[in-house]
């Protein structure tokens, strides 16, 4: 039965409501510039009316939910945006640097070194016993050396610091999926029951998930949407099961957390490799699964897959570092072949990477099927012995019993090169060839007496490049980016440069050979990724590679960029608080706490009539 009482309560129901309003309108406030916050809402409906004659009675208003006002399709499309473009944001600015090591639009850089190195060629071969050009030449080539050198070290560096950065953002994943396990079990605690939204620890939640996917490329899976479209159409709570999964596996299930492994020290550069153990303790590789997020986008540039000898077998920085490698490679081996034909008293090879009973043409060098010639000259330049060395599929460097197979065993051989009947005066009476174990070095030399008459010999190469690859009389050290350098002898005394084939006065051969490779065709690269190409158009794909690359980047960012502020206006248009609308709404509130109030202050009056008549 209705009673003057029960309409006290009905403008109690009223202020209640108008102060539970004004007090989510100011936590709305307070927040509106809280990164992540959805604004919240007051549910109200109608109490449940007493029935009595001759109908139901209002009872007041209750509050039914503070609802959340948040869309999780949105927030899907949010933060598959913010997943783009943190990773195309951290490919521009690192592929910007890198193109910063490679200035050749600007004039200057390795080819504008190159162009002056192969000049001061030209300018040897013009007055080839010049020292002081000599000493111009040395000069120009550690500047090209070191310039390489120091191209691909900074390469280097930009790829460990990308390694360094790999293991901070682990960390960050790690630490943030454990953080969402931990604010799941919140949520079920204070939604258990279903009395309650816990409206603030959700946006914890999302803001956690956000900052997950922008770092990995996270997905989350859910047991199921929920919609209120009567309350607000912008409404859509994830409820039920709750899985973030990376690379097709879980790193938080619900509660529980599962995080991704790291180690540095089972290869021989210490790059932070990354692993998922599986519940039965099988360790599996991870990193090539990671592909979203900022670190999808360091691994695309440092390396995923780490090869047997430490170093990435992918990766657009390791692919640039091999591209310089093979470069430095080509010019070295291609230099050095050329040099080969330059009379000398003695050659010593490089240490070979490869065994005495392994066949040349099967080692993973840059040698080729064909033939070079020994020849050997007396003191004024002129001929006196010539032998023809061959490599085929059989050739050995060296072996034992010797046979005619291997090169030393070719050189060695006793055989009349001359024609003339005179066992004196060939090859094998004059120089010797050895290679000697365990320091695989290949050597030939003078016999005794022969280097003191003014004799000298040179190889003279017809497509082999066995010079070039083992390194004997070799102009270059060193036999990639990191370790080019001018022969240390040359460099401690440059009027042993020499520009000429033979030591006959004026010849000036090898300088002008020298000067021709800028336009002749050199091998580079190893046995699975051989090409052929001038210097100059080997480094111009190089650097265009890098800018190519970086262009497209840059200009895909724009357009990601452009997608990510559009889906953030929507987001933001649905959850972020609005302050005029929040003090609109400040103001209904209040006037309907005043509306309230004059309720109860009637029915005061009224009771106090009452108590007035029973006077």
């Amino acid at each position: 039965m209705a009673s003057i009482f029960n309409a006290l309560h009905i403008g109690y129901s009223g202020l209640n409501a108008a102060q539970i309003g004004i007090d989510t309108t100011g936590h709305n406030i307070s927040n509106a510039e809280t990164e992540g916050y959805s604004r919240q809402r007051v549910v109200t409906a109608a109490a449940t009316p007493l029935y009595i004659q001759p109908g139901a009675v209002g009872n007041g208003t209750q509050i039914t939910e503070i609802a959340r006002i948040f869309d999780s399709f949105v927030f899907d499309r949010y933060t598959s945006a913010a997943q783009n473009k943190e990773n195309s944001d951290t490919l521009k600015k690192n592929l910007e640097e890198l193109s910063t090591y490679f200035p050749e639009i600007d004039k200057v850089g390795i080819k504008d070194d190159l162009q002056s190195y192969f000049n001061s060629w030209q300018s040897l071969a013009n007055n080839p016993s010049n020292t002081s050009l000599k000493a111009a030449l040395a000069q120009q080539t550690q500047t090209l050396s070191q310039h390489i050198q120091d191209t691909r070290s900074k390469i280097s560096s930009l790829q460990s610091s990308l390694n360094d950065q790999v293991k901070v953002n682990i960390d960050d994943v790690n630490r943030i999926a454990e953080q969402i396990s931990k604010v799941n079990i919140e949520i079920n605690k204070a939604e258990a029951g279903g009395a309650n939204n816990a409206n603030d620890l959700r946006d914890k939640r999302s803001q956690l998930e956000l900052s997950l996917t922008k770092l990995i490329g996270a997905k989350v899976i859910v047991g199921q949407v929920e919609t209120n479209n009567v309350i607000d159409s912008n409404i859509a709570i994830t409820q039920g099961s709750y899985t973030i999964q990376v690379g097709g596996f879980n790193l938080v299930d619900g509660g529980s957390f599962h995080p991704i492994g790291m180690n540095s020290t089972e290869n021989q550069n210490g790059y932070n490799d990354l692993y998922y153990e599986r519940q039965d303790g099988v360790k599996v590789p991870y990193a090539d699964r990671i592909t979203g997020g900022k670190i999808g986008a360091l691994l695309e540039l440092r390396g995923s897959k780490i090869g047997t000898n430490g170093e990435f077998e992918n990766g657009f920085l390791q692919e640039t570092i091999n591209n310089m490698d093979s470069f430095a490679k080509g010019l070295i081996e291609s230099t050095n072949n050329i040099y080969a034909q330059s009379a000398t008293t003695s050659m010593q090879s490089n240490q070979l990477g490869f065994s005495d009973n392994q066949s040349l043409l099967s080692t993973n060098e840059n040698f080729k099927a064909g033939t070079f010639d020994l020849i050997v000259y007396d003191i004024n330049g002129s001929e006196v012995g010539r032998r023809t060395i061959t490599i085929d599929e059989g050739t050995l460097i060296n072996d034992s019993p010797m046979t005619n197979s291997s090169i030393v065993g070719q050189i060695n051989l006793s055989k009349d090169d001359n024609k003339d009947n005179n066992a004196l005066n060939d090859i094998d009476d004059m120089l010797i060839g050895t290679f000697s174990k365990p320091q695989n070095i290949f050597q030939i030399d003078f016999k005794a007496s022969f280097a003191s008459q003014g004799y000298s010999f040179a190889i003279k190469d017809s497509g082999t490049n066995f010079a070039g690859v083992t390194g004997v009389n070799r102009y270059y050290d060193g036999t990639d980016a990191k370790s080019i350098a001018l022969n240390q002898g040359l460099k401690d005394d440059t009027s042993k440069i020499k520009g000429y084939q033979s030591p006959a006065n004026g010849d000036n051969q090898t300088a002008l050979d020298m000067v021709q490779l800028q336009f002749a065709s050199v091998t580079f690269g190893t046995e699975f990724n051989k090409t052929s190409d001038t210097v100059y158009g080997y480094f111009d794909n190089l650097v265009t590679k890098v800018g190519t690359k970086t262009n497209s980047v840059v200009l895909s960012n724009d357009s990601i960029t452009a997608q990510f502020n559009a889906i953030k206006q929507e987001q933001d248009s649905i959850s972020k608080v609005s302050i005029d609308e929040e003090m609109a709404n400040l103001i209904r509130y209040q006037t309907s706490y005043g509306a309230a109030a004059k309720v109860i202050t009637t029915i005061d009056q009224m009771m106090t009539t009452l108590l007035g008549i029973k006077a």
